[in-house]
């Protein structure tokens, strides 16, 4: 059994902490590892598992990278998606990728759930697995706590074996939800699967034809890159835009239901979020400097600075380095309306944190004016910056702590904490980490244009150069 994970996902309702640059799978928002290791990690017991295949934006790539290096794994496939084309397409091109070496089980789970009850997990993939391994594709319907309208439903009726699927059902009304629950016909739609490659693709070319060819297309002429599989990114373009739901499963014969109830969450608000973690007597659960006061049911999360509440009753509140959100605890699914409007108005604080990651380490513009902008760049030990110029500004580099290898033109030299260096307009540079220590620099900016789209790299060992 290989796991696929889809790590495509934007989690806009966990803004302002997600974004699209970095969103939920790759935060630790229930525990100290991320959703995406906490998933990985999930299933690294399951008898007979084998590496996992990782589906992601290819934007994010460096990030998967380093969290699966965090966690000592390696994936058998970073496959990097060009461009969003939804569920059915990403999971065909793992099925293909799968299927080039053996036709094994897939197990296909989002990046960012959590599961409480591992051991009841487990107990249904057993059983998924007899299922799958007969030419079943079965799905994991969540059986409902209480009647939800934020997710899809899935009629089943039956016991606790595998259930055969008669319906997939839109998201409904709360008194549709209510009978739903009440029948106990009805699942809560999980998008966890598990089927073989080859049953996936057959029923794929059956109900989406164009899905399927325009995959084998991008598959068939991949490249590897470092630890990523690339493909054609003209053909996947010419993909629809369809999730697994509506290409495959509601149409195939062969859809099985595996019930399962293990604490499961798709954490998909603040409000989902707080539910899951320890309250204090008062019902609070809070994260970072935080002081409450007077305050029952909240949600607090601090990340730079103290934040102090009086007086409050389930509220949601959110302080980043760039942004804060106050929110009422039962509007927090209309979040992503304040992302969707800060994107009309072209706003960066829906892409990129102030703090950004990069392949080599991060930066963090600490402070920007008319003409200028401060950053303070970490790089890891081994990483090494990209040789490249900007044809708009000057730069001027202070070692903070660690031994720099810069190249400034055409000498190349060291410097060591307390020394500086200054890099013209139009100058080729480069700065590399050759030691065990992270290398902390201050870096001052200043021209006319400070954008990070003024970069012309030369050289890269990640691959980004022109």
């Amino acid at each position: 059994m290989i796991p696929v994970i889809l790590s495509g996902g934007s989690g806009t309702r966990l803004w302002p902490l997600s974004r699209s640059m970095y969103p939920k799978q790759f935060l630790p928002l229930v525990t100290e590892r991320t959703m995406l290791q906490e998933t990985v990690l999930r299933v690294a017991d399951v008898p007979n598992i084998r590496a996992p295949v990782i589906v992601c934006n290819e934007e994010h790539r460096f990030i998967v990278a380093e969290q699966l290096r965090a966690i000592d794994v390696q994936a058998k496939s970073i496959i990097l998606e060009p461009v969003g084309r939804n569920t059915a397409p990403a999971i065909a091109l793992a099925a293909l990728k799968i299927l080039s070496e053996d036709d094994d089980l897939m197990l296909v789970l989002p990046a960012d759930h959590v599961i409480g009850d591992v051991v009841a997990f487990y107990a249904a993939l057993a059983m998924a697995k007899q299922a799958a391994n007969s030419g079943q594709l079965v799905t994991f319907g969540i059986v409902p706590t209480q009647p939800e309208t934020g997710y899809g439903y899935i009629k089943a009726p039956g016991g606790e074996s595998v259930n055969n699927v008669q319906e997939f059902v839109e998201k409904p009304d709360l008194a549709t939800a209510k009978t739903y629950v009440d029948s106990g016909d009805y699942y809560w739609n999980s998008g966890m699967f598990m089927f073989k490659a080859s049953r996936y693709l057959e029923d794929l070319g059956q109900t989406a034809p164009d899905i399927l060819a325009a995959c084998e297309r991008a598959v068939s002429s991949t490249t590897d890159d470092i630890d990523f599989t690339r493909v054609d990114k003209e053909a996947f373009e010419s993909s629809p835009d369809d999730s697994i739901d509506y290409a495959v499963m509601e149409k195939t014969k062969d859809a099985g239901l595996v019930p399962l109830s293990a604490q499961w969450s798709d954490v998909g608000s603040w409000s989902s979020l707080w539910g899951l973690l320890l309250k204090d007597a008062n019902g609070n659960t809070t994260r970072g400097d935080v002081l409450t006061e007077d305050s029952t049911g909240c949600y607090v999360h601090a990340d730079t600075k103290l934040v102090t509440t009086l007086g409050l009753q389930d509220i949601v509140v959110v302080e980043t380095d760039d942004a804060v959100l106050v929110a009422a605890k039962n509007r927090v699914q209309n979040v992503k309306e304040i992302v969707n409007n800060l994107k009309q108005n072209n706003r960066p604080e829906t892409e990129l944190h102030r703090k950004v990651y990069r392949p080599w380490g991060t930066f963090d513009s600490i402070d920007s004016g008319e003409k200028f902008q401060v950053k303070r760049i970490v790089v890891n030990p081994g990483a090494k910056l990209s040789l490249q110029m900007h044809h708009y500004r000057a730069e001027h580099w202070v070692v903070v702590s660690g031994t720099a290898e810069v190249t400034n033109g055409e000498n190349t030299f060291m410097l060591k904490e307390n020394e500086s260096t200054f890099i013209p307009i139009g100058k080729k540079h480069s700065l590399a980490n050759s030691g065990t220590e992270p290398l902390e620099i201050i870096e001052v900016q200043s021209g006319s244009y400070l954008g990070e789209d003024d970069i012309i790299r030369f050289e890269d060992v990640y691959g980004r150069a022109e």
